[in-house]
Order: structure tokens, then sequence, then C-alpha cells
């Protein structure tokens, strides 16, 4: 006998990776705001299959090319983006048979171009700092290769109305069912547009009191525009955070729909990204640290007990070389040179070897070692395991009271181990623990070898080297 198929296995099995977009979660933000009276939310919109928002639009501008007669079957597609509308549009193109060319600026992470790579686009990097008209844009050079590239389209996601429409049939829908109708509050970043654009249509013909809060950046045209109505190309300059933004006004971006524009820097962005990871366990990208910082210097514009949705467009699987990089955050200056971790420490000291000798070698063996290697203690070892250690402080003494000393066993004169500590322990309880009578500290990294901090790593670290 044929048992008949469980319904609820049923709704779980999908024709193609298209059929998984959307309905994503809404999951409440709980250490970081911690101290508001209002009640946040995130859109985790990075549980798409492509990890971004972007997949939503890719499939619907592909499709109403389709429907308009634009793309025939063999064609290719052709787009500018900052990498996540180029995966929404990639994920569509395998599945209906379509080429995928993507034109990107130099500013963007690698892991976008990478991933895009991998999904068969051919990805063409431009400069980011010309303007949008120069011909050697990321939009210039899309808007060429489509007219010289035989069946081919350009979606033009910035000026592209389905791009907003996408939005207003889907992302906006979920969030009113998903919070039974009671938010009040939506923050957004704003790039292209669309996903502010259409959530806010929908949310405003439901209940007009509901607040849109676009999130802009330091760089972008958008805030000074949406509250003078002046394109000022004096806000315009290069800025660091991906996906909002633009020196443009996309078509995309409906200002009357917008309540108001707010600024966060690209240090708050990126340490709020990070801080998204280490304290609320979710793993969002750039733009989502930019919104959840920008809801926080809104916070006074929420009264107690309403709720505020959050859009999270992406997956932090994007910025692990930026965002997640502690050199490259230190370079910018987006985390304090005072180190705070031994793993800080570590980063100033550089990598070094570990000295040891056995215990059962002579005190001169000692004595040479240190002289050849330019140190001042060394961990003694019995087979694969510390059982002690060495200082110069040590070996000075022992010598000068009795010269002969050098020919015993180093068992003989050895002190005790250095502690040991993980990569994570604080500067304030490493320096704490050195001191004349322990000069050095054993750090066991996320690898599991160890390294060595000795007092004078801490002063070079504290003098920046």
């Amino acid at each position: 006998m044929i048992l008949p198929l469980n319904p609820y296995i049923c709704s779980m099995m999908y024709q193609h990776i298209l059929d998984t977009i959307g309905h994503t979660p809404l999951v409440r933000i709980n250490k970081i705001s911690k101290n508001i009276n209002a009640e946040i939310y995130a859109k985790l919109e990075y549980f798409n299959p492509g990890n971004s928002i972007k997949d939503r639009i890719g499939i619907k501008m592909i499709e109403g090319a389709e429907k308009a007669g634009l793309l025939k079957p063999g064609g290719t597609v052709i787009e500018g983006t900052s990498g996540n509308t180029g995966m929404g549009l990639a994920l569509a193109c395998i599945c209906k048979g379509y080429k995928l060319i993507c034109t990107t600026t130099d500013k963007q992470s690698k892991e976008k171009m990478d991933l895009l790579r991998a999904v068969g686009a051919d990805v063409i990097v431009c400069p980011t700092n010309v303007e949008p008209e120069d011909p050697r844009s990321y939009y210039s050079v899309a808007k060429r290769l489509a007219k010289e590239i035989p069946n081919s389209y350009y979606p033009n996601q910035y000026d592209n109305l389905l791009n907003r429409e996408a939005h207003y049939l889907s992302t906006g829908p979920e969030i009113w069912e998903e919070t039974n109708g009671k938010i009040m509050h939506l923050v957004c970043g704003v790039g292209t547009g669309g996903t502010i654009s259409g959530i806010a249509k929908y949310l405003k013909e439901k209940n007009p009191a509901i607040k849109i809060w676009g999130i802009d950046t330091y760089g972008s045209v958008f805030k000074k525009y949406h509250e003078t109505g002046i394109f000022d190309e004096k806000e315009i300059y290069p800025y660091i955070t991906e996906g909002i933004g633009e020196d443009i006004l996309p078509a995309n971006v409906d200002f009357k729909l917008i309540d108001r524009f707010e600024k966060v820097t690209d240090k708050d962005s990126f340490l709020m990204t990070r801080r998204i990871a280490r304290e609320e366990g979710m793993m969002a990208g750039n733009s989502s640290g930019a919104a959840l910082a920008g809801a926080l210097q809104l916070q006074n514009e929420f009264k107690p007990g309403e709720l505020v949705v959050v859009i999270f467009p992406d997956h932090a699987s994007r910025y692990v070389g930026k965002a997640f990089n502690d050199d490259w955050m230190r370079e910018r200056g987006f985390l304090d040179s005072k180190p705070n971790t031994a793993k800080d420490l570590l980063h100033y000291k550089g990598a070094g070897e570990l000295v040891s000798l056995d215990k059962n070698d002579t005190v001169q063996m000692a004595v040479s070692l240190m002289q050849d290697k330019d140190i001042d203690q060394v961990i003694i070892m019995e087979g694969e395991h510390i059982v002690g250690s060495l200082t110069e402080h040590r070996l000075y003494a022992k010598l000068l009271e009795n010269p002969e000393n050098k020919h015993q066993t180093i068992e003989k004169l050895m002190e005790k181990p250095f502690p040991i500590v993980d990569a994570l322990t604080s500067y304030a309880d490493i320096s704490g623990m050195i001191n004349r009578d322990n000069p050095a500290v054993l750090v066991r990294t996320s690898s599991g070898e160890l390294q060595i901090i000795t007092k004078y790593d801490i002063i070079h670290a504290l003098a920046g080297k």
C-alpha cells in the first residue's frame, strides 16, 4: 500500500531555488536594544537563497523583461551592482538559462566578487571615484555593454520600477502579516530605493501613521536632497559602507514616502555589524550594521512599546575580509589602536618562535640559547608537557651564587611555568599577571599553538611599536 504524502513535507519541497525566495523571519534584537523602550525586530533577508534581499528583485526584473519581450532565450543580462543584485540576477539566470555580466566598483568586498563568479557571472570591476556619467563608471560600462552585445538586457535596478514593485508585493505584506499590523516604524538603508519605497507604499496604505526612516551614509546625496530639494554635488565624496547611499537620484526612491533620512558614519556601521554578530548571533552584513546603528540614533522618535522593524539586507559572508577582519578595521581607524585582548597583543608583536629546552638540558645550553636568540626567558619541557620556565634574572642570580651551576641540569634551577591564557583574555588581566616574579604569559591561539607575551611586548604595543 502506498501511504499518502505528509502535507507538511510536501510544503517544504520546491521545484527550483527561486521558489525559496521570501518569507524571511523577523527576530527580536535583545541585547543591543536593551536600553530602548521600543521593541526592535530585524527582518533577516539573508535567509533568502542568495543571502540577500536582492533575490526578490532579481527574478521580478527578469520576468518583467520576458513579458515585455526585452529578453529572449539565450540572451545576456548586464547589470551594474554592488554585488547583491548580481547574485539575485544570477540565480534567476541559472534557472532560466541566461548569461550574466555584472559591473561593480573597486570598493566592493572581494567576497562579493568571488561569489558572483562562483555562480557563473562575468565580473567587470570599475573605479569608484569617478562621476556617474564617466565612461569608466560601473553605470556607464553596463549601459555600453548592453548596447554592444546582441540580445542583451540591462535591468537597471536604479530606475526599473519593478524593483520597487517587488517589495510592494512581497516584503511589505510579509512585514505587515508577521507583526499582525502592529509595526509603527520601519528603518531601512537606502541605495537604489526600491526596498524602502516598495515596503513604505504598502505599509502606509495599511496605516498612514507608520513612520519610515531612511538610513543614509556620509558621502551620499539623499539626506540633503530630501530636506532641501537640492542635489548638492559637494555632498558627494568616497565612503566605505556598502549597499546604501548614492551619488545619483534613482527613480525608485520615492522621497514622499520617507519621513526622514538619518546619516550613519562608516565607523559606526562597521562596529555595529560586528556587535550584531557577537551580541545577537545574527550573521548580518555591513548595511545591516548601518541600519541598526541608525535605529539607535533615532531611538528618541520611538514611543514605549512601539514595534520597530529594521531591514537586515544581506549576510556577513560578504564582509569577512572587511568588517570581520581586525587588521582591515584597524587600518581605517575603526578599532582602537590600544590592545584589548591577548590576540591584539599578538597582532602587535607579530609571529615569533616559542623557544624551549628540555628539563635535562644543561644550564650552559640555556645561556648559549638565550644569547643566540637574544631572549630573556625560555620555557622548559618534559616531552610534550611544559614543566617550568627559566629567566635571565634567575640565571644571573644562580651563576653569581656559584659559577659551577652552569653544569647543572635546567631542572635544578628552573622556576614554575608561565601562566597559560586564551586569545580572548583581556589586556588588563595579562598585564596584571606580568610582574618581577613572572615576566611572561603564554597564549593559546585559536589554532591551538602557543605564543609568548612578555612585558616588552606590552610596552611595544602601548607605544605603537
